[in-house]
């Protein structure tokens, strides 16, 4: 899952913890936490939400673009 590494990158980039995005999508850490460890693939909305809650575009995390792009100002 190359959306891995980038996903804990932008994470602390954001300067936030597992919890703080958890609480943004109602998610309990364990999951996010699976999610980011990939023992657990999301679902297409749940990656939506999380690029949302991040504010970057699926493009970076899915290593489409090295370019970070932030889904709005």
């Amino acid at each position: 899952m190359y959306y891995l590494p980038r996903l804990k990158e932008i994470r602390l980039l954001r300067n936030m913890k597992q919890k703080d995005v958890c609480e943004l999508l109602n998610m309990k850490q364990s999951q996010y936490s699976r999610y980011e460890s990939g023992e657990d693939e999301m679902k297409i909305g749940t990656f939506i939400e999380i690029c949302e809650a991040l504010n970057v575009s699926a493009d970076y995390l899915l290593g489409l673009s090295d370019k970070e792009k932030k889904l709005k100002d």
